[in-house]
């Protein structure tokens, strides 16, 4: 008998969770369930970032990565002006409270001057000594870097670095940049 409650048990716990994780698509009354951070993560896992950037862009006969602060994305293109890849990009943000002033991402067109590795730190923050994760930095303009980050938003908050993912830091650092590959960086 007990056996028998236990079994039914398990049967209606498995039958709940299976419904529970089906798809969220059609009936919104899964998703209204949720609670507004599990919503806003949902949200977060489902946006494609590389469609915020165009899909083609004037050929420049170069590989080049754009980083749009306006739309907290970054694409990868190739000599063709193809997007090959792209993804969340988190850049300067207006004001940094412990530096006190703004610390934007500086707007240009630069060059990738140094390569780093899954081992790459700042030595700058967090003050007064450095030490934050940098993850497959790679260098372009002074301190100012694309490199891997465990706190990537749908935002510009860092310092004056363009955060991503790190598995895209990755991805970028070795499948596609190089020593020189353009970075442009757009307007605010």
């Amino acid at each position: 008998m007990m056996r028998s409650i236990a079994l039914a048990a398990i049967g209606i716990s498995v039958s709940f969770f299976l419904s529970s994780c089906s798809s969220l698509s059609g009936d919104d009354s899964q998703y209204s369930a949720l609670s507004k951070p599990q919503q806003e993560k949902l949200e977060k896992k489902t946006v494609d970032y590389a469609a915020r950037m165009p899909q083609q862009i004037t050929a420049r006969g170069e590989d080049v990565i754009i980083v749009n602060p306006r739309v907290h994305a970054w694409g990868a293109y190739d000599p063709a002006g193809n997007l090959v890849k792209g993804g969340v990009a988190t850049a300067g943000g207006d004001w940094c409270p412990d530096i006190h002033r703004p610390c934007h991402t500086r707007v240009g067109s630069y060059r990738i001057n140094s390569l780093g590795t899954a081992k790459c730190k700042s030595t700058l923050y967090p003050l007064p000594h450095g030490g934050a994760p940098m993850p497959y930095c790679m260098f372009f303009n002074g301190n100012q870097a694309l490199h891997g980050s465990y706190e990537v938003v749908d935002g510009n908050e860092s310092h004056g670095c363009v955060r991503l993912h790190v598995a895209d830091a990755e991805w970028i650092r070795f499948n596609f940049a190089h020593m020189g590959t353009k970075v442009i960086v757009e307007s605010y």
